[in-house]
């Protein structure tokens, strides 16, 4: 299902001589068109992949621009480039005050997918792309660098509106430059991180192994529940959709699907309702892996126990029947041959 777009505005921060953020305004909004719904879509998956979110709420002890402007725009007492150009101003005003040297598109975008309202803030760099015309005449255009998303956030005006005590309907990317990125956008916002995905998942995954012993699943029935279980965490991340316990319930244990939810209930754990989870943590219901010294491993759960053999007591790992392409270059360097196939080269 694509997305409904509302409304977009653009606007551009450039570094100056001081290599300070200077911003400068599109006097109108982007006029509706096809390429603009395609844009929006891509923003919208872009930013549902990107695997590191945080969530957060407006905290008035913080700047209250962009959240006032908001509650302006939606009270109809100002419009939506009024909204942007807001928000600009604060982006700019916090990259000066956190002395961040960026600079790039800042999108404001408002849309809806499936029954959710959602206003998108991303700051986007661009690069050149070169063509050549028929006559070999050499031409440049700018592209936005949408793939290169790190500097973005979301809020679901649905979940604002309808219960914003859950402290979450404002979501970021923590990006890769650490958590001074993180402070910067959320002082942004004028917002204050609350729930945490990844402590969220962890918690899930503790839930789900011990109602897997409650329940006396087998390790065929366990390694079932496990992939559908990540199948339908992994479904609701992409589409930027919070986990719904009843929902995750009746996955765990087709046979009783309210069993892991009375369980829950039962002995008191600390799974929300509704909750936001993180896929990379989640994996490690399916997978086991782990690097360090030189050494990097990942293989299934289920080849515990059965083809890889772990003895706790000496910190040994046995596995049996290793990759073909491993083993081809393992007996090739035992042999005293190189890994490198100078027949495979000769034949390119």
């Amino acid at each position: 299902m694509s997305v409904d777009v509302q409304q977009l505005a653009i606007n551009y921060l450039e570094l100056d001589e001081q290599t300070q953020s200077k911003a400068h305004y599109r006097p109108s909004l982007v006029a509706p068109t096809a390429a603009v719904a395609h844009l929006v879509e891509q923003l919208h998956l872009a930013y549902n992949g990107k695997p590191a979110k945080g969530y957060a709420a407006f905290n008035t002890g913080k700047d209250p621009q962009v959240m006032t402007a908001l509650h302006d725009w939606q009270k109809q007492t100002s419009d939506f480039l009024e909204l942007a150009n807001t928000s600009t101003a604060a982006l700019e005003q916090q990259l000066q005050a956190h002395q961040l040297p960026e600079s790039g598109y800042l999108l404001v975008c408002h849309y809806r997918y499936l029954a959710s309202d959602y206003l998108l803030f991303c700051l986007l760099g661009s690069k050149d792309h070169f063509s050549l015309s028929e006559d070999l005449e050499l031409a440049t255009s700018r592209h936005l660098d949408i793939a290169r998303m790190q500097l973005a956030a979301r809020i679901d005006l649905t979940e604002y509106q309808s219960s914003p005590e859950q402290g979450k309907y404002i979501s970021f990317i923590r990006g890769r430059a650490g958590r001074k990125v993180a402070d910067f956008f959320l002082d942004f916002l004028g917002c204050e991180e609350g729930t945490d995905a990844k402590v969220n998942s962890k918690v899930v995954l503790a839930s789900v192994e011990e109602y897997f012993t409650a329940a006396e699943f087998d390790n065929n029935e366990k390694n079932d529940a496990r992939k559908q279980v990540f199948s339908y965490c992994e479904e609701r991340a992409k589409a930027g959709q919070d986990v719904r316990l009843t929902e995750l319930s009746a996955v765990i244990d087709e046979q009783e699907q309210q069993g892991f939810l009375r369980y829950c209930q039962e002995q008191q754990l600390e799974v929300a309702e509704q909750f936001p989870v993180e896929v990379k943590e989640l994996k490690k219901l399916i997978k086991f892996s782990g690097q360090g010294a030189g050494l990097s491993l990942s293989f299934e759960q289920k080849l515990l126990g059965d083809r890889v053999q772990y003895d706790a007591h000496s910190d040994t790992l046995l596995i049996k029947g290793t990759p073909p392409n491993l083993r081809d270059q393992l007996q090739r360097f035992i042999q005293g041959y190189s890994a490198f196939d100078r027949a495979e080269g000769s034949a390119e």
